[in-house]
């Protein structure tokens, strides 16, 4: 700004440092109810998610027989399956907790939307591994182009695999936040377009659990696959709810002013 005496002020706004609970954008810190309150929420939620993945490894490999055809490598589709319907769900969820975000302005609701989608594609990452080490010992290649069920999640994959990038581009919090709402809804929303069109159209070598009849699996590898799907749930809450909400805080500005001759 140009004073009266025509020397050139200007000045620095330095807030309050940043918080581990918020890394990316947080103005608060949570409050001490709230840190006890998340911690023993976390080791009941993580207790389960391991009760839940030593019963399903039983299940797997003790329970579930082997398959007619493929042997032990089908045993791939309890971690595949499972992962993927718990990745897309969560991408979802992820866009729903935006919305919460724009409406309330509650960063508590975008470091939920965010935690959300990153579980997603992590969980995402092993999908597509575990796929292609399936279908190669099964089909004989890693990948089909033309099975609309590879290309759909890839392309799912890859819509939500620009949302990190493309949030941490941006320097502001506050616009940070809101872009990436925006961005979180309208990719969530395309996740179930893009389920009913691959529902919808012919599946060429990739195997389909649920259709329109129900499940065509025996009473053994069915249970056994509930049960994957189920325990994936709680070891994803566990890591969802690993980042406690913030408490915003106003912020105590700290203005240094110097001038210019």
């Amino acid at each position: 700004n140009l004073a009266g005496d025509g020397r050139l002020r200007f000045s620095a706004v330095v807030g309050q440092p940043q918080t581990d609970s918020r890394f990316f954008s947080a103005p608060g810190r949570p409050t001490r109810d709230a840190a006890e309150q998340f911690a023993r929420g976390l080791k009941g939620i993580s207790i389960a998610a391991g009760i839940a993945l030593v019963l399903t490894g039983i299940l797997i490999f003790w329970y579930a027989p082997l398959h007619a055809d493929q042997g032990m490598r089908q045993k791939i589709f309890y971690l595949h399956v499972p992962l993927a319907i718990v990745a897309l769900c969560g991408f979802i969820a992820g866009g729903i907790m935006a919305i919460q975000y724009l409406r309330t302005r509650n960063p508590a609701w975008d470091l939920r939307s965010y935690v959300a989608i990153h579980m997603s594609l992590i969980f995402g990452v092993v999908v597509l591994l575990s796929g292609m080490l399936w279908a190669k010992s099964s089909w004989g290649t890693y990948w089909e182009w033309k099975e609309p069920t590879l290309v759909s999640f890839l392309i799912v994959f890859l819509i939500f695999a620009i949302y990190q990038p493309m949030r941490f581009a941006i320097e502001d919090p506050e616009r940070q936040a809101q872009t990436a709402a925006v961005y979180a809804i309208v990719a969530g929303a395309f996740v179930p377009l893009n389920f009913i069109a691959v529902r919808l159209s012919q599946s060429l070598i990739h195997p389909r659990v649920l259709t329109a009849t129900g499940d065509n699996l025996p009473t053994e590898m069915r249970l056994t696959f509930y049960a994957a799907t189920i325990a994936a749930i709680p070891l994803s809450a566990a890591r969802w709810t690993s980042a406690p909400p913030a408490t915003p805080a106003p912020p105590q500005p700290r203005t240094v002013a110097r001038s210019l001759p």
